[in-house]
């Protein structure tokens, strides 16, 4: 795929001139992420970021976005994977945690200190008898458990999810304007 046709932001050169802080198509989900922390006005700037997952897709790009400058970026980043042997304590010492590795309810209450940002990523789907397509989706964060300890949480669905499709239209659009150019 031409890196000018890039909306999803994975080509190697998009890639690159994302590291770097070039203008380029970012994968529609870390952008999203971006774009609910400015909105919402989420103080980033030193902040220390735990990023659960190291995908080529979610984990990798969510750091390279919070170590950019300025706000949203700025951030202490540890980027924690099925091999980091002190998730815990890792997680206990972030302010903002985005959780981005596929498994269901990872990221429990206990894993959160007072306070923290969450950004759940996850969307599983587990088995439910009690839904009608016999499933529901679950994302990475113990919602029930984490939610009251944050001081800000996303939600599956509902949270990341919307904030994926907008930036991916987004890129769309200026795709097209460029081509157009």
């Amino acid at each position: 795929v031409d890196p000018a046709k890039d909306v999803d932001g994975f080509h190697p050169i998009n890639v690159g001139r994302m590291s770097i802080g070039l203008p380029c198509f970012v994968s529609a989900t870390p952008q999203g992420i971006i774009e609910l922390l400015r909105r919402y006005e989420i103080e980033t700037r030193g902040k220390h970021c735990v990023v659960l997952g190291r995908s080529n897709i979610v984990g990798k790009p969510m750091a390279q976005l919070l170590l950019h400058k300025g706000n949203p970026g700025d951030c202490t980043v540890t980027v924690c994977h099925s091999r980091t042997p002190n998730i815990k304590e890792l997680c206990l010492q972030a302010d903002i945690i985005v959780a981005a590795l596929g498994v269901p309810e990872f990221l429990r209450g206990d894993m959160v200190k007072p306070g923290a940002v969450i950004i759940d990523v996850g969307t599983t789907r587990v088995p439910d008898a009690t839904k009608k397509s016999g499933f529901r989706l679950s994302g990475d964060v113990a919602f029930g458990e984490v939610a009251p300890k944050a001081s800000f949480i996303t939600p599956v669905p509902g949270g990341v999810g919307p904030m994926t499709i907008v930036s991916l239209m987004l890129n769309t659009l200026q795709a097209a304007r460029q081509q157009q150019d």
